[in-house]
């Protein structure tokens, strides 16, 4: 089951992109930003989507812009996974300050645990823009706006068999003036398409593995993060590294001058150690 999934599944290789899209599609919005998300509005309809009825939706404030606020959703999502006896704990207090990785990371668990649910299949039942108006709080919100306007390139883009998602390069459809003489023909559209499908296809993957590399540095900071090794000379040179803020020069030489310097400050303390006990020694020898 997703409730128990590690860091290296492949559940955390999906790219912002493609959750995104997946929230797009499922609720009718026009999200282009994973901090959009952060509220925890959009976490709690998912879950309203794929449990009809277990969200108490009139709850749920859609305006959440303080962290108050968006504390009380994740509650409401924090219960919902108790009373469904899911075993997955909320990082609240990293979740409402709008990091994208964090984000990213839920989500990335979100997707799969629904998609392990009846095999993610949508409910075609669900109405999500009407939940959102008649459920939730916050009729002005910015995601209440982005559903309309997602309705309304869907209208626009109708007849043509598939949902852009953001961040998509799209290729206009020729209209009626551009058909005549000078105008691009068919074969000169199929080439331009098929140049866009594979720039997206390089984009997902160059996001899933910037994602991929970028958690395990998240990983690492952590790491070094804790109690027991925070003041350790290798943790310390390792964050130098990681916060270092020139991206014109490499901050190895600083972290390994800073290794040397408190290496040989050891070796000297060890020697002078070593020293007052062979002192020590010699007096007792004497004595």
């Amino acid at each position: 089951m997703a409730t128990s999934i590690g860091i290296m599944d492949s559940a955390y290789f999906v790219g912002r992109n493609d959750i995104l899209t997946w929230i797009n599609n499922r609720l009718q919005l026009n999200l282009s930003r994973i901090e959009e998300a952060a509220s925890g509005a959009v976490q709690c309809q998912i879950m309203d989507m794929t449990y009809p009825g277990v969200v108490p939706m009139h709850k749920v404030n859609f305006d959440a812009k303080t962290e108050y606020d968006m504390i009380q959703n994740y509650k409401i999502l924090q219960e919902v996974f108790n009373k469904l006896k899911i075993d997955k704990h909320i990082e609240v207090n990293r979740l409402v300050k709008g990091r994208p990785l964090d984000n990213l990371e839920f989500l990335q668990w979100l997707k799969r645990y629904c998609d392990s649910v009846n095999g993610g299949i949508m409910n075609e039942n669900y109405n999500p823009v009407e939940r959102r108006c008649k459920g939730g709080k916050g009729g002005n919100s910015k995601i209440l706006k982005s559903s309309k306007y997602l309705q309304t390139s869907a209208i626009y883009n109708a007849g043509s068999g598939d949902m852009l998602g953001p961040n998509r390069i799209s290729v206009p459809k020729q209209s009626k003036s551009s058909r005549g003489a000078g105008g691009p023909n068919s074969s000169e559209i199929e080439a331009l398409s098929k140049q866009v499908t594979d720039l997206n296809l390089s984009m997902d993957l160059l996001e899933k593995e910037r994602d991929f590399y970028f958690a395990k540095l998240r990983d690492i900071e952590i790491l070094c993060q804790a109690a027991e090794v925070e003041n350790d000379p290798m943790s310390v040179a390792i964050r130098k590294i990681l916060y270092a803020t020139d991206t014109k020069e490499s901050a190895l030489d600083e972290a390994q001058d800073y290794l040397n310097e408190n290496f040989n400050a050891a070796d000297d303390e060890e020697e002078a150690e070593a020293a007052d006990e062979e002192a020590a020694a010699k007096e007792e020898t004497k004595a």
